[in-house]
């Protein structure tokens, strides 16, 4: 008798030890993630930006080029918005050249105006329709006579317009032979905030000038 009451009484503290450690690492754990989640929050309401471009196309103040070429850039990246906001392939896909590019922000990369506009009548028959694009202006940048890079913020939306752009793409735009600015190259970037403040805050020199 005296045997079993010694060895459940030396169990018992045993099992409270275990128990007092459990609970210590279990809220250990908790308050790490919650620090962890409350960091990442902090990290991407933090991470602004500065440079937001302009509104209109025509408003950007061009690097080279004349006043009619930026009106012919301008009115093709108007069509461009406007055959998406119509759900109309066709069109979209006839803003570029025949062997024009198309590289999304996910890494996908269409090779020519068909497959571009194939590829759009699926989305804009499917989860992207009745949706509508969203742009600013960063800059445009004339090459020669016949070629434009344009750079722009911009974003997809359904109802309401949002506040902040989270894509940043670049148009390589050529004037064919029948005068009209067609697209030749399309690269889309979605933006990590919270790598992008992580980035700025170790190495600050990585940040833009535009940014500082």
């Amino acid at each position: 008798m005296t045997e079993t009451t010694t060895n459940t009484e030396s169990a018992t503290p045993a099992k409270s030890r275990r128990r007092t450690v459990a609970k210590v690492l279990g809220v250990s754990a908790l308050t790490l993630g919650i620090a962890a989640v409350g960091g990442y929050v902090w990290l991407d309401q933090t991470s602004d930006v500065r440079n937001q471009g302009v509104a209109e196309c025509t408003d950007v103040t061009p690097d080279g080029g004349t006043a009619a070429d930026l009106q012919g850039v301008c009115a093709t990246l108007t069509e461009l918005n406007a055959s998406w906001a119509r759900g109309d392939a066709d069109a979209y896909g006839a803003v570029f050249t025949e062997n024009g590019t198309y590289t999304t922000f996910a890494g996908t990369h269409y090779d020519g105006r068909r497959d571009i506009t194939e590829s759009h009548r699926a989305l804009f028959n499917g989860f992207l329709k009745g949706s509508k694009l969203a742009d600013s202006y960063l800059g445009i940048r004339f090459f020669g006579a016949d070629t434009a890079i344009v750079t722009t913020r911009g974003d997809r939306y359904d109802d309401e317009r949002p506040s902040e752009l989270s894509k940043t793409a670049t148009f390589t735009m050529v004037r064919e032979q029948d005068g009209q600015w067609r697209i030749a190259a399309f690269q889309n970037t979605q933006r990590k905030t919270v790598m992008e403040r992580i980035s700025f805050l170790f190495e600050p020199d990585t940040k833009p000038e535009a940014e500082r």
